[in-house]
């Protein structure tokens, strides 16, 4: 197989799983092309003994198998980026510290290579969210959790004008508003007091940020309605993420966010459920008292 490997290029103690993971699959003579990135850092900060097939600074279909995502959900998230609309399926190996969608572990990369390449895996199909603006971004910008908004500075909060297919939702007035898909139902808008939801659930959830109101609380909706946000900022701009990577836009900016045209496939260890990775990762429903 042709594998493209994503890793994290923020701790150097952690390149040590790489080298594991160049043996396991040189046993199986693959193929492994290394993100530029991540190259340089294995190179700079860590006398690495592997020389890979090539390094990547673009996927395409014609040349990689399964794209690898080597460190904690921020490299899943990367790496997800870096496929975009290939379909090329990611898997998430876990060297961080919660790791809800590198749910492989490094004592289990062994193991999962073994099953991976007698076929016994499976692939789930993940939504994203399409951002697009009136004026402000060229381009649209994709995300896999979620988008944000949020103040640029601390002075005062955002008064957050927000349509749901042409009809006014409401005012969110708050210190941001977020916009998850299922798979992020359980990053940033789960510690705004969102609720999970299933992955394979065809909705998303906008989650207010410290909304001023008690009255306020998230909602969920179906996945095919597209959302329109007019942002009000004392400052005059405001700030909006995808998966994280902030751009600072003028209040005139007009948001719109919808599904995107595509999925992200995430390969899945045989047999393993949300639900088991809920209470093994989250610690979801247990009983402390026990």
């Amino acid at each position: 197989m042709r594998f493209a490997l994503f890793g994290n290029i923020h701790e150097t103690g952690k390149s040590v799983h790489a080298e594991q993971l160049f043996r396991i699959l040189s046993y199986y003579a693959d193929e492994v092309y290394v993100d530029s990135d991540f190259n340089r850092f294995l190179r700079e900060e860590h006398s690495f003994s592997f020389e890979p097939a090539g390094i990547i600074n673009e996927l395409t279909t014609q040349n990689i198998d399964m794209a690898i995502s080597l460190g904690g959900d921020g490299t899943f998230l990367k790496a997800a980026r870096c496929v975009g609309d290939t379909g090329i399926p990611i898997v998430g190996i876990n060297t961080g510290r919660l790791g809800f969608l590198a749910d492989v572990s490094a004592d289990e990369m062994e193991h999962f290579f073994a099953m991976l390449h007698q076929g016994r895996y499976v692939v789930r199909e993940r939504s994203l969210l399409r951002l697009t603006t009136s004026d402000a971004l060229s381009q649209p910008i994709y995300a896999l959790n979620e988008i944000a908004v949020s103040k640029h500075d601390s002075s005062s909060m955002l008064a957050i004008h927000t349509a749901v297919d042409g009809e006014r939702l409401t005012t969110y007035m708050a210190d941001g508003l977020l916009i998850a898909t299922p798979t992020g139902s359980t990053a940033y808008s789960l510690s705004a007091g969102g609720p999970i939801i299933h992955p394979q659930a065809d909705v998303f959830v906008l989650t207010a940020v410290s909304p001023h109101s008690l009255n306020v609380r998230p909602i969920v909706i179906a996945d095919d309605k597209i959302i329109e946000l007019h942002i009000e900022s004392r400052s005059g701009s405001f700030l909006v993420a995808a998966d994280g990577i902030s751009h600072s836009l003028p209040e005139s900016t007009r948001l719109t966010i919808q599904k995107a045209d595509y999925t992200i496939r995430v390969v899945k260890q045989e047999g393993g459920t949300f639900f088991q990775t809920l209470q093994k990762k989250m610690l979801w429903g247990t009983d402390p008292r026990e």
